[in-house]
């Protein structure tokens, strides 16, 4: 068990808790929760034992096998199976054991290590190691792909893989679900809740909360109190303890009277009819949920769209892709003000390729696209953080889309985002993940777009703004169409899924659990058809079989060629970016004197962010024309 006694914790002068006292027993799934910079983060570090504690104690038991995911992971040589069954410490310990022996021609020391190998299951250590990569989306043709070779985002899924190899009795996971889509994340619950160690787990994901844990640890107000049950429990149970307090009491009837009154108004409307049924259903969990977070700093809403053409935008039978490959054909779809449309399929099936049609990033290769000519889009992806300007505040960002508007007003409405006090005149450089994705949001809702086009905007966003997200877009007049692993938002905003799967965008008429269901069925299907594949493959003579593996390669080699070299500009156009924001983190270069040096960084800075992206978007398309040239490889298979 994980003990705490009178626990306080401080990084540098800041107290994160203090007066903590709470036993966490073995094999309890706990989840972490509290807004960002509480210290949940600073707990597992602690935990860890990077951090000590600056007064009390904290203890757990000696030998205890503590499995956390990786933050960094180097480019290595090294086959992605190879590199996930590295989390199996005592495995490869054998497996490095068992070659001495065998050069000691040490039978008797053999022996021993077999039959701990065939203890610790190691003879079937390969096929668990690829189920791991197979629930988190890889493919089989990327077990032997090396490190190096996959993008940040894929190579944290490697390092989530390789902590849930490690046999441990005490499992640390930071916001797991980051990085997944909603297929992988699925996958990760099932089997979280087959794990029979102990959890701890930071999430801001209610619906994984829910589904996975049955503790609640709680950080606010630099304490920490326990809670049993699951996430919708502890909402319970600490609304219950805010309508003890008459001010919170008063602000919580206020909330409860505006969902209500939203929800009257929909079903008034006989054209609203499948949004008010839609509505309803959220409404009693709602009332819990607005009393638990009474006290939520974040509270904003959509402002009318100045124009609501109807429809909004067109598609007939149009395809889309990048450069010469085409990811999705004969799209037939129709946007008007009020749809709200979830996307769903599994990561590579063309989700963002869809957003991006959409927002007209990408221009159709086929088919026509009609967008009215008073068309607004609000458009939000994860690399529009990153074309924030570093060294400017979000009042300063705000000032420029509103320059007419006064300076009170503009402040205010970035207190709804959370932007208040000297945080509103903060460098963005100075801001997390988080933030800047709040700042993303607050300059998207200001600019009153009929059309709102959200690729996971609940990346790097605590419970708290995930909410007022939620409930914003509840009265949202315009369009919506919304990917997002956080199933708890795609109830709540959502009347309609589409389903882009095998190049396809189809109406998916069901609803979470009825596509939990269709993803359980394709995955066996998927599983019956590889055995098949293998089998026939088993069939083939080794000359054939060699001989199939060089034509392959030979077929690869120039595009795995080309991405290597956008890589290595990638990665030169990143090293001279980070030159460039370390330099303007520097306070000098904002002196009056070096105005020449300021212009001249942030010049370089744009035209970086600019080249990245580029680049990016690149080695993205790239990248799937090379998975795309391998599955053809792998079907291939049994035709030569």
């Amino acid at each position: 068990m994980l003990n705490f006694t009178d626990v306080a914790l401080r990084r540098g002068p800041r107290l994160l808790f203090q007066q903590v006292n709470m036993i966490i027993h073995a094999g309890r799934r706990v989840g972490i929760t509290g807004a960002n910079g509480t210290g949940k983060s600073s707990l597992f570090a602690l935990i860890r034992d990077e951090l000590q504690t600056d007064q009390g104690e904290f203890s757990m038991p000696a030998g205890l096998e503590l499995a956390h995911v990786a933050q960094e992971t180097p480019a290595l040589e090294r086959a992605a199976i190879d590199y996930v069954m590295d989390g199996d410490a005592e495995l490869r310990r054998i497996e490095a054991a068992l070659v001495q022996a065998e050069s000691a021609a040490d039978g008797h020391r053999q022996g021993q290590l077999h039959a701990r190998f065939d203890a610790i299951d190691g003879y079937s250590a390969r096929a668990r190691a690829a189920r791991l990569l197979r629930g988190l989306g890889f493919s089989t043709a990327q077990e032997n792909t090396v490190v190096r070779e996959f993008s940040g985002g894929w190579r944290m899924r490697l390092n989530l893989a390789q902590a849930l190899m490690c046999r441990s009795d005490l499992l640390l996971l930071d916001e797991p679900t980051n990085h997944l889509d909603l297929d992988a994340v699925i996958w990760l619950q099932d089997w979280l809740r087959a794990y029979p160690g102990t959890l701890l787990l930071i999430s801001h994901d209610r619906d994984f909360l829910d589904t996975v844990v049955d503790q609640i640890a709680h950080v606010e107000h630099q304490s920490i109190q326990l809670y049993s049950g699951n996430y919708s429990d502890f909402e319970t149970a600490r609304a219950e303890q805010l309508r003890q307090q008459q001010a919170a009491f008063d602000k919580q009837q206020r909330e409860i009277a505006h969902v209500r009154s939203f929800v009257d108004r929909f079903r008034a409307q006989a054209t609203k009819a499948k949004q008010a049924q839609s509505r309803l259903k959220m409404l009693a969990r709602m009332e819990t949920i607005a009393q638990a977070h009474v006290d939520s700093p974040f509270h904003f809403q959509f402002c009318t769209p100045l124009k609501l053409p109807n429809p909004l935008l067109r598609l007939d039978q149009v395809a889309a892709g990048y450069g010469d490959t085409r990811l999705l054909d004969g799209i037939e779809m129709g946007l008007a003000p009020g749809d709200r449309l979830g996307l769903l399929g599994a990561n590579g099936a063309g989700k963002s390729t869809l957003i991006k049609l959409l927002a007209g990033a990408l221009t159709p290769q086929a088919g026509e696209l009609t967008r009215a000519k008073d068309l607004a889009v609000g458009y939000f992806a994860q690399h529009q953080l990153e074309q924030l300007t570093l060294a400017e505040t979000p009042f300063q960002h705000l000032r420029r889309l509103a320059p007419q508007v006064t300076e009170q007003s503009l402040r205010d409405y970035l207190g709804g985002f959370g932007f208040s006090g000297q945080r509103v005149d903060q460098q963005v450089a100075d801001f997390s993940g988080g933030e800047k994705a709040r700042l993303v949001l607050a300059l998207l809702v200001y600019q009153r777009p009929n059309l709102l086009l959200l690729d996971e905007p609940t990346n790097h966003l605590d419970i708290e703004m995930r909410l007022a997200l939620g409930m914003a877009l509840q009265d949202y007049p315009g369009a919506m169409v919304i990917v997002s692993h956080d199933r708890h938002m795609l109830r709540s905003v959502c009347d309609d899924f589409l389903l882009v799967a095998d190049g396809q965008v189809h109406s998916f008429g069901g609803d979470l659990d009825d596509y939990r269901e269709w993803l359980s069925k394709r995955l066996n299907d998927s599983t019956c058809a590889g055995q098949q594949t293998r089998g026939e493959a088993a069939s083939l003579s080794k000359k054939q079989i060699r001989r199939h593996q060089a034509e392959r390669r030979k077929r690869l080699q120039p595009l795995q060629n080309r991405l290597k070299s956008l890589e290595a500009a990638l990665d030169k156009l990143m090293a001279e970016l980070d030159d460039v924001e370390q330099a303007l983190t520097d306070p000098v270069v904002y002196q009056e004197g070096n105005k020449d040096r300021l212009t001249q960084l942030l010049s370089r800075q744009g035209e970086l962010k600019k080249r990245q992206q580029e680049t990016e978007e690149a080695w993205l398309q790239l990248g799937e024309e090379l998975q795309l040239a391998e599955l053809d490889g792998e079907d291939g298979r049994g035709h030569h």
